[in-house]
């Protein structure tokens, strides 16, 4: 009887146009091969950024490094959508693939600052494909309704590698050589085993129908919408060194803005070929999920940045420590991915996880804000978690939201805008908070210095003979000194090289500590504005009802109809 049942869905897999869930998960190890490397590249680097910049004598390049990959990858994800559209996915992610490996062996070997930059823009090139298409591929293998479970193994392995990159970036970082090979240029290179296993997978087992489109390719959108955000991405991620205020910053916002207004006009002229189609938004359920999208982008990786600063900076963790210390978030996003996964597969029901994971979202960063320096990990840990399970239920039920808004054939520009306005909500976080958290610094840290209790420890080390013949206090001590106007700069040595900290007698570093914490508490505070206001949204959202059949098939049909 079971052989029986097996044969029938098998029968009518093949009818129409389905896969069997084996054949979904060899699939699906090479579709998450390439979201392993694109999601461990986002953290690896930065772990070992500090070793890299020192070999290659560059640290005041060492933004460029970030931006040049942040702007490739961001501005090609739409462009990555509308191209899969047209030539299939399967190409593309082939492609998108090819040239992230080509531009890891690029950065494996460069020479200098510079190089490195313009190698990592070509490691962009292929990244801004390989989240977006996976997930699109996904749509066109799967039923909505089944898609929450497969999703969950996706956010699984983007947590994961999320987490697992400073783990690894910090070992690298660490070892001399390793084969001969500097280690931090492994960095990069360890993305080329891995990429050649998804190749390998992919080529093999990915074979989604594609139902050919005439289309002209919409240059124009694609001219203007570099225009629009690369200086936005550029005054973002260095906009704290310029001043938000600067002439650099504020010619990067007019140009931005000029850019905005010329993309919209060559979207509206566009009109159906656009390479992100303005009727996208006419669906109510595409526009909530995309203005959630980038709430939970604002608040994931604005108030998530500040998680791995406070266990290094206050708890004195290396990268490679905090790490594995910001696992409790990896197994509450696992645990809700797979919970609200099964939840919807049974009952065809995910709206309510919109409210519940903004909902938790917000109690983990409201519990945040009671952080000091003198909490233990295990209450930070607790923390993470709250996070981690809000996170998990918003994630893949705002993908399904956006794809279930809009017609099967245009899931794959729909999930790549999705992806790319939360990728620019995250960009913004980031800017936004690491600006708050650094601009408020010298005066919490300032404040801290008048604490009784940090007075009376102060007093009690410079009274200390030891404190006062250790080399690594002297810097302090001096600073510390009526009328000397050192403190100040002390204040803002911490925003470049925190590393004094652990040398230091703890007495004398309590203060800075105390400050910092007091900076991150104001952090959460604000990300917890940022998903209160997602939350409220929530209540208003209406989400269609999953369909019973995966975007290919649905294509083939309509092609077939035609």
């Amino acid at each position: 009887m079971a052989r029986e049942k097996s044969s029938a869905a098998k029968e009518m897999a093949a009818h129409t146009g389905e896969m069997t869930h084996r054949q979904i998960l060899l699939v699906l190890v090479g579709l998450m091969s390439g979201m392993f490397l694109s999601a461990l590249d986002q953290s690896v680097v930065g772990s070992a950024m500090r070793t890299i910049a020192d070999d290659l004598k560059g640290l005041e390049l060492q933004a460029w490094v970030t931006t040049m990959y942040l702007i490739t990858s961001t501005v090609t994800t739409p462009i990555y959508g509308k191209l899969g559209d047209i030539f299939g996915r399967r190409r593309l992610f082939i492609f998108a693939i090819s040239i992230f490996l080509f531009g890891s062996l690029l950065c494996g070997f460069a020479a200098d600052m510079w190089q490195l930059a313009a190698f990592r823009a070509v490691q962009g090139l292929g990244a801004g494909g390989l989240f977006s298409l996976a997930i699109t591929v996904l749509a066109d293998i799967v039923p909505p309704r089944e898609r929450a479970r497969y999703q969950g193994m996706f956010l699984g392995v983007f947590g994961t590698s999320s987490v697992l990159g400073p783990v690894i970036g910090g070992l690298f970082a660490s070892a001399p050589q390793i084969l001969w090979i500097n280690g931090w240029r492994w960095v990069f290179l360890i993305n080329l085993p891995i990429g050649a296993v998804a190749l390998f997978m992919v080529y093999t087992f990915l074979h989604v129908p594609h139902t050919p489109k005439k289309h002209r390719i919409d240059y124009w959108g694609a001219i203007t919408i570099v225009m629009a955000v690369v200086p936005l991405l550029v005054v973002a991620e260095n906009g704290q060194g310029w001043g938000w205020g600067s002439a650099s910053s504020i010619s990067m916002y007019v140009i931005g803005g000029v850019g905005i207004i010329a993309f919209i006009m060559a979207e509206r002229a566009a009109k159906h070929e656009a390479l992100l189609p303005l009727n996208l938004f006419k669906s109510r359920g595409f526009t909530m999920s995309t203005i959630l999208g980038v709430i939970v982008g604002v608040g994931m990786f604005g108030g998530m940045m500040t998680l791995p600063l406070i266990l290094q900076i206050v708890d004195g963790a290396t990268p490679t420590q905090s790490g594995f210390m910001m696992l409790p978030m990896v197994l509450g996003l696992m645990v809700a991915t797979v919970i609200s996964g099964q939840y919807t597969r049974k009952t065809g029901k995910y709206r309510i996880f919109l409210t519940i994971g903004t909902g938790m979202f917000l109690v983990g960063y409201v519990y945040m804000i009671g952080y000091s320096a003198n909490q233990p990990y295990w209450w930070v840990a607790i923390g993470m978690v709250i996070i981690g399970l809000g996170l998990g239920q918003l994630m893949q039920t705002l993908t399904l939201l956006s794809q279930g808004s809009v017609p099967a054939s245009e899931v794959g520009v729909a999930t790549s805008s999705a992806t790319f306005f939360r990728q620019m909500g995250g960009t913004l976080g980031v800017a936004v908070f690491v600006s708050i958290l650094f601009n408020s610094l010298g005066t919490n840290i300032g404040n801290a210095f008048k604490n009784p209790a940090n007075v009376a420890g102060i007093k009690a080390a410079v009274t200390d003979p030891k404190v006062l013949a250790d080399p690594a206090n002297q810097e302090i001590l001096k600073a510390m000194q009526p009328g000397s106007g050192a403190a100040a700069g002390l204040g803002d040595k911490i925003k470049t090289d925190s590393s004094f900290l652990t040398h230091i007698d703890k007495r004398l570093a309590q203060p800075f500590l105390d400050g910092f914490a007091s900076s991150a508490s104001t952090v959460f505070t604000w990300a917890a504005v940022v998903v209160a206001v997602g939350f409220v949204m929530s209540f208003f959202v209406k989400a269609p009802a999953l369909r019973n059949t995966s975007a290919s098939a649905e294509a083939a049909a309509a092609a077939a109809a035609h």
